[in-house]
């Protein structure tokens, strides 16, 4: 099966109505990977090349803030008026792009996840939990300082002035541990892909020897290495 994106704003509303209680009777599994979508489509924003884009970096974390706040709590208690309000309006703005307005954005980690999905069936939000750490982790010293910032403003790490990729590394493990809390997979055993699919996985993906770009330009052996990552990842 073939998983494909439609960018085209011929698919976007001109308007809509919002109703948190018509999420209510999602399950808990569904709730935390429309959760962990939300905050891909910020991360896709968040690590850019673009240099000075303060508002739209605070506009980032604040959602991601608030989605760290407010999952936990909706999946203890579905039928958590205010949190269900918080997080859908925490998903319009993640994909409104209002937070990616006048900087560069990503995407990859969606692109690697949709041969994911499409091979094995799995919710969106699964595949990114186990893909986007795993990215991150593999293109962290492009930007370590992006990465620690991440870090401190989002997860309240304290910043190793010393060793900036330390920090950087406790901000990607805080995000899959987060990951891991609210029920979601972060390896590929746990979400039933398989180590040896993974040159069908990139052929699909259809790098090839070309490039993929975005916060850092990725070729075939690029994301067999981001996969190999997901294979054992884990909580550190």
């Amino acid at each position: 099966m073939l998983k494909r994106d439609v960018g085209s704003d011929l698919i976007r509303p001109r308007f809509s109505i919002l109703n948190p209680e018509l999420t209510c009777t999602l399950p808990a599994y569904q709730t935390a990977c429309g959760a962990t979508d939300i905050m891909a489509h910020v991360f896709e924003r968040y690590f850019t090349n673009t240099k000075e884009v303060e508002i739209t970096d605070r506009l980032c974390e604040a959602v991601l803030i608030t989605m760290v706040k407010e999952t936990p709590r909706v999946i203890a208690d579905p039928s958590n008026y205010e949190s269900r309000a918080n997080i859908m309006w925490a998903g319009m703005v993640a994909h409104n792009d209002i937070v990616g307005v006048g900087r560069s954005q990503d995407w990859n980690s969606h692109m690697i996840e949709h041969e994911l999905s499409g091979l094995y069936d799995c919710a969106h939000g699964a595949g990114l939990a186990v893909v986007m750490p795993s990215w991150m982790e593999y293109v962290m010293n492009h930007d370590v300082m992006r990465f620690a910032q991440m870090a401190v403003r989002v997860w309240g790490c304290e910043m190793n002035f010393e060793n900036p990729e330390a920090t950087a590394k406790e901000g990607i493990n805080c995000f899959r541990k987060f990951l891991k809390s609210i029920g979601m997979p972060i390896n590929f055993a746990e979400l039933g892909a398989k180590e040896e699919d993974i040159p069908y996985l990139v052929k699909m993906l259809g790098v090839g020897d070309g490039v993929r770009g975005g916060f850092m330009e990725l070729r075939a052996q690029d994301v067999t290495n981001i996969l190999k990552i997901a294979v054992d990842a884990k909580v550190k």
